[in-house]
């Protein structure tokens, strides 16, 4: 009698329709980033046309105005997502983003700096809904996929910036006289239109919402969740530093690259669209480091080794930055942008992995809206000081950078000597017993 072959098993349909929703939130947020990316990396330019700024103290306001909404928002939306649901608050940021980089195109053409600044600050409270994505993954992702449902969002946020930019290039009006004009803006807002239709027509409200407590909305109780442990303290902390360090980076990118007429020396000298194709290789990168290494690896390292590898290689990749602009070495310019983004594609994902499995599943909004709070106040920082810090000397982002990484590789060294997930404490304490 012949041995039957065993039926491989089919996947059930609760995990068909969680795989349908990531890639339904994966889509709509990546296709709403195109419209971050688009913005970006022209921004810093746009403002320098606009203003006059000897000391880049305005246009260091003008790029932290986004990251201090966000640092304001993120919380509440996310506790009010715990209340109300995920699906709400993300067609409500879309909508936001429509509207608002829709007046940036309008300022552009009138050569507003206000109206580029009302701009940012609008965008800056419609996009604190991520943490409101991240959320939905953590419904819909096991504690074992966790990291790899959370480097979907990494994904998004490198295919938005990578594609963001090569839109940019088309829209750009006049490369030689850098007149960048409104269509970056109004290409940014058509991105944000398509994503606010996939998320009202396909995105579904995750099931596991369903039974959730009703959460406080207030940010003062979000904080005191987060801060709810030393491990955890530890674990935002180091965050903070981390995205700090990164925020000084990426702010002077774009007037290093295009060599602002106030540095003493110029180490280089690119046109605009060179500056945004460079952010299109970056975010690239950004999204193959996370999607074809970070995932897969996700499944045999650990998350603490991947975040603190993570540190380690960005803080490495600064110096090299820092090198590369005292040479003004393109070679080593490319080596920092290759270390730099393998570095962020491991942290990343990982400390939100990490803040996710520590928390109170009922309150994974709030938590997750906290360390997007802490995330936007380092970019607030970091946006402010990196123009005139800059100005004042062209290494020294990249020298303060990677001192910031190296305390933030500290920081979670300390928080992962005793942070475990949710509930694994007193299963411990129980075994000890």
């Amino acid at each position: 009698m012949a041995a039957k072959t065993p039926t491989p098993k089919s996947d059930s349909p609760e995990q068909k329709a969680s795989r349908g929703a990531l890639l339904v939130i994966f889509l709509t947020v990546f296709i709403d980033l195109l419209g971050f990316g688009i913005v970006l990396p022209l921004l810093p330019l746009y403002a320098e046309q606009f203003s006059f700024d000897e000391h880049g103290w305005q246009i260091g306001a003008l790029m932290a105005s986004y990251s201090l909404m966000q640092f304001i928002f993120a919380p509440i939306w996310g506790s009010v997502s715990d209340r109300v649901g995920r699906r709400p608050i993300i067609i409500m940021g879309i909508s936001g983003s429509v509207v608002f980089y829709t007046l940036f195109a309008f300022a552009a053409m009138n050569e507003s700096f206000f109206g580029l600044l009302i701009s940012r600050v609008g965008a800056g409270i419609a996009g604190a809904t991520i943490p409101t994505a991240q959320a939905y993954i953590a419904d819909t992702t096991s504690r074992e996929n966790r990291t790899r449902g959370m480097a979907l969002i990494g994904m998004a946020f490198g295919l938005g910036f990578a594609f963001g930019p090569v839109f940019a290039w088309t829209a750009i009006r006049d490369n030689v006289t850098a007149d960048l004009g409104a269509g970056p803006g109004f290409l940014a807002a058509g991105c944000s239109f398509v994503a606010l239709m996939l998320a009202i027509f396909k995105l579904p409200e995750p099931k596991r919402h369903a039974t959730r407590e009703r959460a406080a909305w207030w940010s003062l109780d979000a904080w005191k969740q987060a801060f709810s442990s030393r491990s955890m303290s530890a674990l935002i902390g180091g965050f903070f530093v981390c995205i700090l360090a990164f925020a000084l980076y990426e702010t002077s990118l774009s007037m290093l690259l295009r060599g602002s007429e106030d540095f003493s020396n110029r180490p280089f000298t690119f046109t605009p669209k060179q500056i945004v194709l460079t952010f299109a290789i970056i975010g690239f990168l950004a999204a193959f480091y996370q999607g074809a290494i970070v995932r897969p690896l996700s499944k045999r390292v650990s998350n603490p080794v991947l975040a603190i590898s993570g540190a380690a290689i960005e803080s490495l990749g600064f110096m090299i930055m820092a090198l590369a602009t005292y040479q003004a070495s393109l070679v080593l310019l490319g080596a920092s942008i290759l270390v730099i983004g393998a570095g962020y594609g491991c942290l990343q994902p990982s400390l939100f992995s990490m803040l996710s499995r520590w928390a109170d599943p009922e309150r994974q909004g709030a938590v997750l809206g906290v360390g997007q709070s802490a995330s936007s106040m380092a970019r607030i920082l970091g946006a402010l000081f990196a123009i005139p810090l800059i100005k004042y000397q062209v290494q020294l982002p990249y020298v303060f950078a990677s001192t910031m990484m190296a305390l933030g590789l500290v920081a979670i060294v300390l928080a992962v000597k005793s942070g475990r997930d949710f509930g694994m404490e007193n299963s411990e304490a129980a075994k000890s017993e």
